[in-house]
């Protein structure tokens, strides 16, 4: 079964200016449903960035992705003492992954991030070089990683928009979602309690993670879903990140909802029963979705389009294929 992807802006974005940081003082917002990937609301989300600690998200996604978190490994000299927040790894300290990854989501650890990286890749350096080649699946092509934590680098920098779609992948991993959604989490190694407000202080909320340097500002990655939907919320150099995420979620949920087209829903284009693929779309709430059918040329099996239209502006369009 193919979930059909719609995204749509509702709001004018200004043109970035060139070169990493051109914003640097100017601050980023984007807010995405994320199984769809549509964009609610946008501002400055092209705009070239630091990012903070927000960057673990891809760090932690890819270790998610490629190890076995019940793993038990031995601390990498070379992640014992990293700078900035720490989980306090010590030389030749035995953990398994899983509890790395809780240190390096709910408290931040860099220490936690270059050991995980110095684990998957043997070094930093090569850990960043997966992390771009990840980064660009995704269709984050306006990001550089140059480390798996977020420490200043003037090379190392995304997008709101792009730290959205890496996010809204992320949410999508049931390791990492679990990870991101936990207030608490007492391992075989170590015990942590989660840093993010996000968990405590707002309804629905499922993560996801925190940055702040002096460069970067305060960043948060926010999500919460509520009945069928799932928002993803980036703030990049926002003084009141937290204050600002909850409204732009509120607004979301407010102004939003999920449409569904199943599978099973007969059409009729041409005098001929049909079907689409699942649908999912997400759209304003109160205003009338209407559908209409229109024929093709019969190739592989499709014989029409469908397109869905609200207040008579068309947004989705999807094919139709015939069940005779």
């Amino acid at each position: 079964m193919l979930a059909c992807i719609f995204i749509i802006s509702f709001t004018a974005v200004p043109q970035p200016e060139a070169g990493a940081f051109a914003a640097a003082g100017k601050s980023a917002q984007i807010v995405m449903e994320r199984e769809t990937g549509t964009v609610l609301y946008e501002f400055n989300a092209d705009e070239k960035l630091p990012m903070a600690s927000t960057t673990k998200i891809i760090t932690a996604l890819i270790i998610c992705e490629d190890c076995d978190p019940d793993t038990v490994v031995t601390v990498p000299d070379k992640a014992v003492g990293a700078e900035g927040s720490s989980i306090y790894l010590k030389k030749d300290e035995q953990i398994d992954i899983r509890d790395l990854l809780y240190g390096l989501m709910l408290r931040s650890g860099n220490d936690a991030a270059a050991a995980l990286a110095i684990l998957h890749s043997g070094s930093i350096e090569q850990f960043a070089n997966k992390m771009n080649e990840r980064a660009r699946e995704m269709g984050a092509v306006n990001t550089n990683f140059k480390n798996p934590s977020g420490l200043p680098d003037n090379e190392h920098y995304t997008t709101a928009r792009d730290l959205g779609m890496i996010t809204c992948t992320a949410m999508g991993n049931n390791l990492f979602r679990e990870i991101v959604g936990c207030k608490s989490w007492k391992g075989k190694f170590r015990s942590f309690t989660n840093k993010n407000k996000t968990l405590y202080d707002y309804d629905g909320a499922t993560g996801v993670k925190t940055g702040y340097t002096i460069k970067a500002g305060r960043c948060l990655v926010s999500a919460a879903k509520r009945g069928d939907m799932e928002v993803v919320c980036v703030v990049l150099n926002q003084p009141d990140m937290y204050e600002k995420s909850f409204s732009l979620l509120d607004d979301s949920f407010i102004k939003f909802e999920i449409v569904k087209i199943p599978e099973d829903k007969r059409f009729i284009c041409s005098g001929q029963p049909c079907r689409t693929d699942e649908i999912k779309i997400v759209v304003m709430r109160g205003k009338t979705i209407t559908y209409r059918c229109l024929p093709m040329s019969n190739r592989d099996n499709i014989i029409g389009q469908l397109q869905i239209y609200s207040e008579n502006n068309l947004i989705f369009s999807a094919n139709l294929y015939s069940i005779v």
